[in-house]
């Protein structure tokens, strides 16, 4: 009973002194707690003030909505902490353990995330440098991803499958791999290749596909159209046809085209060959 009592009646003394240390660390400071009471409040002021001039700015600049709300948010969040190290430091608080403490904290969570951050990183320069927007159709190459961009996140990007299949990608993974925007430009060359047997007339032939090239209203005449032999192969002459289109037109004119020359090319008795199997089958009499 003896050991309890004194061992309260050493905390009621240790909890005295801390408060009477805690009530003459006011008393001496208060000067410069009122000091650094005032300067918060007036630094909270100016970086709300900041806060609206770059956000004039952004607007201005026509950043994208999503990166200019999270470049506000990082402004905003460094320049509390800013104004909060300061006071501390107008106070008398040791700022330095607490900024190597921030510090150690600040590398933990980042290794703890490093992929979350990467994909943060990864959103941010595809929203700024633009590689592609919204409505574009892209590649990924790494792992052939493709499909119409429908979103573009800070962390993921939305595609849409030509099958309406939702593909998510994370920004990471886009802005560390190639990629092709395939509707970036306005013109598309589309090119086309068919096999003519070899004793084709090769003019003839030609002749046919200029015209066939020269009647669709689609492709574009500012652009050149080449016909030409690309290869010979077993059963016949690779016969290579390139034409521009618009990129909105370019699977239609593209699919077009292969009926229209099949067409053409049965209407002119001209061949495309395919390799055949002759099977001659031999009677008794014959052997």
């Amino acid at each position: 009973m003896y050991i309890m009592a004194n061992s309260v009646e050493e905390s009621a003394n240790l909890l005295k002194q801390t408060l009477d240390d805690l009530i003459n660390w006011f008393i001496d400071k208060a000067g410069s707690v009122l000091v650094a009471v005032l300067f918060i409040v007036i630094g909270m002021k100016i970086v709300s003030m900041v806060m609206k001039l770059v956000k004039k700015s952004f607007d201005k600049s026509k950043l994208e909505v999503s990166v200019a709300g999270f470049l506000l948010s990082v402004i905003r969040v460094l320049g509390y902490i800013l104004v909060f190290i300061t006071a501390a430091t107008i106070v008398g608080v040791e700022v330095t353990s607490f900024v190597t403490i921030l510090g150690t904290a600040s590398m933990a969570i980042g290794l703890a995330l490093q992929g979350a951050l990467s994909n943060l990183a990864g959103g941010v320069l595809i929203l700024i440098l633009k590689p592609f927007s919204v409505g574009d159709y892209i590649v990924e190459n790494n792992n052939n991803m493709e499909g119409t961009v429908v979103a573009i996140d800070i962390f993921y990007t939305r595609l849409l499958t030509y099958d309406n299949k939702l593909v998510v990608i994370p920004n990471g993974i886009l802005t560390n791999n190639s990629l092709v925007n395939v509707t970036n430009e306005v013109n598309r060359k589309m090119e086309v290749k068919i096999a003519i047997a070899y004793d084709s007339d090769i003019k003839k032939v030609k002749d046919l596909v200029y015209e066939l090239l020269g009647a669709d209203k689609r492709i574009l005449t500012s652009e050149p159209k080449d016909v030409f032999i690309d290869s010979f192969a077993e059963s016949g002459m690779i016969l290579g046809i390139r034409a521009w289109v618009k990129t909105e037109e370019y699977w239609n004119t593209l699919w077009d085209l292969r009926e229209n020359l099949k067409e053409l090319f049965d209407a002119n008795d001209i061949e495309i060959p395919y390799n055949r199997l002759d099977i001659n089958v031999l009677n008794e009499k014959d052997i």
